[in-house]
């Protein structure tokens, strides 16, 4: 079964705390918000732009997604929706992978993002050439990737997948008895292997959100409500999927939520999502599970400090500005657009 032990070492690298870079976020009034919304709202107009944000981002980019015409969504519908919206511009809400997936799909539009500083914990874990020289070790497997890696990880990738295809697609190339190499989220991978009994190989990385959620927490949090469910993401520690009722992808957390006949839901993934729960479940309430605890280091505290240098002020200056604009080489986008596409189109498979 699974062998993460010959996995590299996974590089050390900064991670930006939530609460410092909140802080260096303006915090305008409501009428000086409206006022630079409606300023976006200009500019993506007479740019023939569309903006594009994660559940994991700020709710006032979520909201003005929504309200123009854009799409809020997990990392498989955004590259969806971009991949069909016939926007020359795609202004993506979210970290750098999801800018750079955007682009790999539509080399001839212009992608921006508000931040190019907007990093993820799996990207970073995962160098290619790291990468390159674990999958030369595993010559007679599939290797297929998270979302959550570069372009140039895509690019040495036979598939690329979502957390809510994951399962489906290894399971299905176990059914051809195919042995499959994942990365970089070991989490999933534990999951997924546990849940489909095909033989993987994974890598060692994991996500420093869904990492900090506590068994013992959430199991006392579960006690002292037993009337709620509990969903979790699964690039959630073992122990915390072991006490979920539900575990699935942004998406199918959402869906569950409406779902469950559960009037009080414990959430142990990133709280961004938090917004667009509450307006499919207004009624609900909506626990987030506990990252404080034995071992706790609250790096995140339930929030992604990368999603967070999203805001409505760089927003604006990129779309005035023209800046951090998404450029992929183009021997290395041809090579993950194969591994991508093959995302998108088992995905259309599973639908239709």
């Amino acid at each position: 079964m699974s062998n993460p032990v010959t996995a590299p070492k996974i590089p050390v690298f900064d991670t930006p705390v939530t609460a410092e870079v909140e802080s260096l976020r303006p915090h305008y009034s409501a009428e000086k918000k409206q006022q630079i919304k409606e300023q976006i709202k200009a500019l993506l107009k007479a740019q023939d732009a569309v903006l594009v944000a994660h559940y994991y981002v700020d709710a006032d980019l979520q909201e003005l997604a929504e309200e123009t015409g854009g799409y809020v969504s997990d990392s498989l519908d955004m590259a969806k929706f971009g991949n069909e919206h016939p926007a020359k511009t795609l202004v993506v809400a979210g970290v750098r992978f999801m800018g750079e997936t955007a682009k790999i799909l539509n080399p001839e539009k212009r992608v921006l993002m508000p931040t190019l500083k907007a990093e993820c914990s799996l990207d970073l874990s995962c160098p290619v050439d790291a990468f390159s020289r674990f999958c030369d070790q595993y010559p007679d497997h599939v290797v297929v990737v998270y979302s959550n890696t570069s372009a140039e990880v895509k690019a040495r990738a036979d598939y690329v997948v979502t957390s809510s295809i994951a399962v489906k697609l290894v399971s299905w190339l176990g059914d051809q008895g195919k042995p499959v190499l994942w990365a970089p989220d070991k989490h999933l991978g534990h999951y997924i292997e546990r849940v489909t009994g095909v033989d993987m190989v994974l890598w060692k990385g994991s996500c420093i959100v869904h990492d900090e959620f506590k068994s013992r927490a959430l199991g006392q949090l579960i006690e002292e409500n037993p009337d709620a469910a509990v969903l979790a993401h699964p690039e959630s520690p073992d122990e915390i999927l072991a006490l979920a009722d539900v575990v699935g992808s942004t998406t199918q957390i959402i869906q569950a939520a409406k779902d469950l006949p559960q009037q009080k839901l414990i959430v142990a993934t990133d709280s961004g999502i938090f917004y667009k729960m509450r307006q499919e479940v207004p009624d609900k309430e909506i626990v987030e599970a506990p990252t404080h605890g034995e071992g706790a280091t609250c790096k995140s505290c339930a929030h992604c400090p990368w999603m967070a240098m999203n805001g409505l002020d760089n927003l604006l200056h990129v779309l005035q500005t023209g800046e951090n604009e998404i450029h992929v080489e183009e021997n290395i986008r041809v090579k993950a657009l194969r591994s991508t596409q093959r995302m998108l189109d088992f995905a259309k498979m599973e639908i239709s």
